[in-house]
């Protein structure tokens, strides 16, 4: 018979931010925090326009091909790995996104990212753009 978990908070027992997790072989474990995605935004348009997104505060269109994304809760550190991708068609171009911004430093409460085209010339985007967060929340 199948069973059902209805519950609002998980705790640790011995800290109460730290569930540990038996992974799938049943021989290793995983941190669950660790594990979860602490930031993700789409981005629809030219403009940085957020069309939905989880600690995101804002979305700065910084110029042409630059923007900055701004999180709710900052993270711990600097040290947080970014991942970003682009779904884009300009001028039959495709369209890349960075996570690493040359003129912007990656800070615990925002970051940068880039548009630029095949031949890396900066390019706004004309349709989606998606960045996630992996790391400590302060």
């Amino acid at each position: 018979m199948a069973s059902q978990l209805k519950v609002d908070t998980l705790t640790g027992v011995t800290t109460a931010g730290s569930i540990v997790v038996t992974g799938e072989g049943n021989s290793t474990t995983t941190n669950l925090q660790q594990g979860l995605c602490k930031h993700w935004v789409r981005v629809s348009g030219s403009g940085m326009t957020v069309a939905d997104s989880f600690n995101a505060t804002s979305g700065t269109d910084a110029g042409t091909g630059l923007y900055t994304a701004g999180l709710t809760n900052s993270m711990g550190n600097t040290n947080y790995a970014i991942t970003t991708g682009c779904d884009d068609k300009q001028d039959g171009a495709d369209i890349f996104v960075y996570n690493v911004r040359d003129d912007v430093a990656q800070a615990t409460g925002s970051y940068g990212m880039s548009g630029k085209k095949e031949a890396y010339a900066a390019a706004d985007l004309n349709q989606n753009g998606v960045s996630t967060i992996l790391g400590d929340l302060a």
